[in-house]
């Protein structure tokens, strides 16, 4: 599939198949070539109240998701239609449409909940559709929204209290918008008229009396308060005649009441306008890759009998990103280090420049992919997998040095050799002869360019392996007398230990060099990392203030209507949200 998706019409995202949520492995295929940004748009609400004419609406298209025309219910699971976004380049509107809640066929409701939830945790966006008005009936329609700390958890700590974990739900959830559907009321109150979000505003408040009266009352709309960061609310005329809303899909514009039209076209300009990109927890964006695995992780809970953690998906989802971010930071070293090396380098410094460069930047391509690398495990396994492929360069660039050594030697004293066999220097003087046209020929194979790092060392092995040679010649020169010879074999042994020693340091100041490169290399890692966490630190810290904003607008606006109690409700999340941002503005330290 091309990086612009291209959907003809809508998939399952998620089967229902008798009560059973499966994935449809279809969609995740669709899902797993998405690279763009996306942005999710989710819809719930009761069966049969015009769900998937929205969505339809949404993707540009007349029909698509299925809208039936009789009482039974067309939707099963939740289908998904990705389409390129209309508003925004490079990013992918992800459209999800559930089967309508309260399906009498069904008979057992209990998965209802769960697609409930799921509509919530994958979206970024969530839209509420129901019919007529929001009245009490509609919120009781809507007690899945009460049921949610019960089906989702957003920290994994087993001492996570429903306080705590309440608390943080406004940090992880999607916008929340209600539309409301056929809507035949005039919108004013005692007379004056107001907008569709104070009309919701108004009917989101609670009502006052006796806990124990009012509960059923006032649960959904706390819930709604606390846990979605924002509200927004869309009222809708009925669209046709009543003959006609069989057909609905198959209607023009024209053939449309003119202000459900409006009406419609206001709603998907704010979808378009206004929607977020999907991210999690520290500002990660979603793509589709990453969409498939919340969805994978999600329904892979739910299915083994567990809870939802949004927690457990990032981390999860962490690491499938954070293995193949150290993949692609070691490819990447490779490619680099492969393009600028040219082997042999003529110090082990020159090889070791380089490297520093191409682990910085491999760093760097790790540090932008990853996230949540709890306590630096795959940071760690980059920085050990460097060193590695470090020293196999370094041991690339001893053999490449050698094997080219070895080829200039063999060209270059193959003549000596020639003139050994041939007896040139077994006559008076011939050890003479010989040492000066050693002489030579070392110094001619000195002045050649590009022989690396084991110039000295392959020269003295070729030298020492010929060192019978020599003494053969020395011992048959008649015109040196014995004296001579010894002394001639001391200055040889002399010689000899003074190569060892020169070859001996420059080992030494290889393994100083590499130490300091190591020093270097941890210091790097170190540097970057400390960044990133500054960075996520810092973006922890913005959404907890955002959280916190939010708690403290919506105590605010209860005490301000005289709901004491109500407000008193917020208090506790509002002291587990400053206790956490007050840990987060502490920091720690780094260890790596």
């Amino acid at each position: 599939m091309a990086a612009d998706v291209q959907m003809p019409a809508p998939v399952c995202l998620i089967e229902n198949k008798k009560g059973e949520l499966m994935v449809n492995q279809k969609s995740l295929e669709i899902l797993s070539s998405i690279t763009k940004p996306v942005v999710v748009v989710a819809i719930v609400g009761l069966y049969r109240t015009g769900k998937s004419y929205l969505m339809n609406k949404l993707a540009g298209k007349k029909s698509g998701f299925s809208l039936g025309s009789t009482v039974q219910s067309h939707t099963k699971g939740i289908w998904m239609w990705c389409v390129p976004h209309p508003k925004k380049p490079n990013h992918t509107l992800v459209l999800l449409d559930t089967e309508g809640l309260g399906d009498v066929e069904k008979g057992d409701n209990k998965n209802d909940t769960w697609i409930f939830a799921l509509a919530v945790l994958l979206s970024s966006t969530f839209v509420y559709n129901s019919m007529g008005t929001i009245n009490q009936q509609a919120m009781d329609q809507l007690h899945y929204v009460t049921e949610l700390t019960d089906r989702i958890k957003s920290k994994s700590t087993p001492n996570t209290d429903d306080v705590e974990n309440s608390a943080e739900f406004v940090s992880f959830f999607p916008e929340f918008v209600w539309t409301v559907r056929d809507f035949t009321l005039e919108l004013e109150i005692n007379g004056k008229p107001i907008t569709p979000d104070e009309y919701l505003e108004i009917s989101l408040m609670p009502k006052k009396g006796k806990p124990e009266e009012v509960k059923m009352y006032n649960l959904p709309r706390l819930c709604i308060r606390q846990f979605f960061p924002k509200k927004k609310c869309f009222i809708f005329d009925r669209p046709a005649h009543r003959k006609k809303l069989s057909q609905l899909e198959k209607l023009h514009d024209s053939e449309l009441e003119p202000e459900f039209v409006e009406q419609v076209e206001s709603f998907c300009s704010y979808i378009f306008q206004h929607s977020n990109v999907k991210t999690l927890q520290g500002g990660i964006t979603v793509n589709g890759p990453r969409l498939e695995n919340l969805v994978l992780t999600y329904v892979q809970a739910i299915t083994s009998g567990d809870m939802p953690c949004m927690e457990n998906a990032v981390l999860a989802l962490a690491q499938i990103e954070n293995t193949a971010a150290v993949q692609r930071a070691l490819t990447y070293y490779e490619e680099m280090m492969n393009k600028r090396v040219q082997f042999p380098t003529e110090t082990l410094r020159e090889l070791l420049n380089i490297h520093a460069i191409c682990e910085k930047e491999a760093i760097e391509v790790f540090i932008k992919d990853s996230f949540k690398d709890v306590d630096q495990k795959f940071q760690k396994e980059l920085a050990s997998q460097l060193e590695t492929k470090r020293d196999g360069f370094c041991r690339r660039n001893q053999d490449e040095s050698a094997k080219r050594c070895r080829a200039l030697i063999q060209d270059i004293f193959n003549p000596l050799e020639e003139a050994v066999k041939d007896g040139t220097f077994s006559k008076p003087g011939g050890y003479g002869l010989f040492l000066q046209k050693t002489k030579e020929l070392k110094q001619k194979y000195y002045q050649q360019p590009g022989k690396g790092l084991q110039a000295e060392k392959t020269l003295q092995e070729y030298l020492m392996s010929k060192e019978d040679t020599a003494d053969a010649i020395l011992q048959a020169d008649q015109s040196l007398s014995a004296k001579e010879k010894d002394i001639e074999v001391e200055r040889v042994k002399a010689q000899a230990a003074e190569d060892a020693k020169k070859q001996l340091e420059e080992l030494q100041k290889k393994t100083e060099e590499m130490m300091k490169q190591k020093e270097k290399s941890h210091q790097e890692h170190v540097k970057q990392l400390t960044e990133k966490m500054e960075a996520e630190r810092k973006q922890l810290i913005a959404e907890q203030e955002r959280a916190l904003a939010l708690k403290l607008q919506e105590q605010e606006q209860l005490l301000r209507a005289g709901f004491r109690n109500e407000a008193e409700q917020f208090e506790k999340q509002i002291k587990s949200l400053e206790k956490r941002m007050s840990e987060s503005k502490s920091g720690g330290c780094i260890i790596l």
